[in-house]
């Protein structure tokens, strides 16, 4: 189904709840199913709007949704600024991760008009710039936990280019060492991800749309979110971080 931006789902009742939730699989609204807003959705209505909705609000209508989606954008770099300070490797640059996560909080409490005003773009690339770092001592780390070094894993990924943005649509990754693998915007599309180790995997922003992560272990990969697992497919045996949960139509 398509439907303008601003415009309320046909399925949106008066309670603000889905009224085919339970039915998002059968019906093959992937989008749906595997739609995650960070919590900013719960933010903008509980804390910046005091509980008012847009239906209660017309008026503002159109500014709370600009303010939700910076606020998506926040909660987003928060999700991945957390995640890389609860990472071991990353004593160095501990300090400064703590001094980003605290000026984007500050962010998400500003009022409505203020936040419209925010440079996003600015402040995601001073976030980008860490989380970089991040990258690399954490797949540094699990490269030396794993004893693999550099040109091992030149030859043992000879067939496929493994790095930012590759092409994997489709592959059969399941013979490939990715421990530490830079896997930065990679399109994972439908990829055979079968009891593959992903330790120390850098996640952020792959597309792992139908890629298939059964027995798969994603429990120490980087920078994943519940967005990514909810549009793979997993089972019983795919090992997860703590942070996320495994999806009810993997069931």
């Amino acid at each position: 189904m398509d439907k303008a931006a601003g415009q309320p789902c046909k399925y949106l009742q008066s309670d603000c709840r889905c009224s085919i939730h339970e039915s998002l699989h059968q019906r093959g609204l992937k989008g749906c199913i595997s739609f995650d807003c960070f919590g900013a959705g719960q933010k903008v209505s509980q804390i910046t709007y005091r509980g008012m909705d847009w239906k209660a609000i017309p008026e503002q209508a159109d500014t709370m949704f600009k303010v939700f989606l910076i606020m998506l954008q926040l909660h987003e770099l928060l999700w991945h600024l957390t995640d890389a300070l609860h990472q071991p490797a990353v004593v160095s640059i501990r300090r400064e991760l703590q001094a980003l996560i605290e000026q984007t909080e500050q962010y998400t409490l500003l009022r409505p008009e203020e936040m419209i005003q925010i440079n996003t773009m600015e402040h995601r690339e001073k976030v980008d710039v860490l989380l970089l770092q991040t990258s690399e001592l954490v797949r540094a780390e699990a490269r030396r936990k794993h004893k693999q070094s550099p040109k091992q894993r030149s030859q043992a990924t000879r067939q496929k280019r493994i790095g930012r943005g590759a092409d994997l649509i489709a592959a059969d990754l399941r013979k490939m060492e990715l421990q530490g693998a830079y896997l930065r915007g990679a399109l994972l599309i439908a990829a055979n991800l079968e009891d593959v180790d992903l330790s120390g995997a850098d996640l952020i922003g792959a597309d792992l749309r139908d890629a298939n992560l059964n027995g798969a272990d994603l429990s120490q990969s980087l920078f994943l979110t519940q967005f990514q697992i909810s549009s793979a497919k997993g089972n019983a045996d795919t090992r997860l971080p703590e942070a996320l949960n495994r999806p009810e139509h993997w069931k």
